[in-house]
């Protein structure tokens, strides 16, 4: 039986740490970030850790 490729989009945008928490980046921060207010900028540079529910979905696919 053959090997399951991983989803290469998927594996592109998730990063799974070594705790084995799945993180994901934030939306909206591609560009237009000068009327948006530097609070918003500043939160979505940090990654956000992805739910329960999405992790065990998500995680046959990396």
């Amino acid at each position: 039986m053959p090997k399951q490729k991983s989803h290469k989009g998927t594996s592109k945008v998730l990063n799974v740490r070594p705790g084995g928490t799945v993180t994901r980046g934030c939306a909206g921060n591609r560009h237009n970030t000068g009327k948006k207010s530097m609070a918003a900028n500043r939160k979505n540079r940090k990654a956000v850790a992805l739910s329960s529910g999405d992790r065990k979905r998500l995680r046959s696919l990396i």
